[in-house]
């Protein structure tokens, strides 16, 4: 996978000093780039029958329609909340900093549904933990976890035991 891993700009002290950020928009403007993360999504997914891919606001809005395309199901976004414009599931959950939510619309997923949920990163797992339980809340299925980078020194796949979490780049 170090062939991805070149197209990944990392940004000393973003969003605040200490802090390594790992920028995914060089891997999307690079359309080699782009293609194989998608392609190499879809293949470990393609057996599961997935019904819905859930994307978590914002970047997984990018890859969640293509891998959703691809896999022949359709694409729920998980956005903050105030910005779905019918009923939500919403769930909130911890930050180093203080607590955030999520919301989905309540009806973006059918009971016995299976879901891939996908984003760019997982690093504490909280993010993907609460869209586990907004999904599951509504009667979803997880089938999987896919991101295209895990920061492993943070643990996050612990806080996902249980799930099964693919990531294509580890740092």
């Amino acid at each position: 996978m170090d062939d991805l891993k070149r197209h990944i700009r990392e940004i000393p002290d973003y969003p605040k000093p200490g802090i390594l950020f790992y920028d995914i928009t060089t891997l999307l403007g690079n359309p080699w780039a782009l293609r194989t993360t998608a392609d190499r999504f879809v293949e470990r997914f393609i057996d599961r029958k997935i019904d819905k891919v859930v994307g978590m606001e914002s970047r997984g809005f990018l890859f969640g329609p293509i891998l959703a395309y691809n896999l022949n199901a359709g694409f729920v976004p998980v956005r903050k909340p105030g910005k779905l414009p019918s009923d939500v599931v919403s769930e909130s959950y911890d930050l180093e900093y203080g607590t955030d939510s999520l919301e989905m619309h309540n009806d973006g997923i059918k009971s016995g549904e299976k879901v891939l949920i996908v984003d760019d990163l997982i690093a504490t797992g909280g993010t993907a933990k609460a869209t586990a339980s907004i999904v599951e809340s509504v009667g979803g299925q997880i089938a999987g976890f896919g991101f295209i980078i895990e920061l492993k020194f943070l643990n996050g796949r612990e806080v996902l035991s249980g799930y099964e979490v693919e990531s294509l780049l580890q740092y």
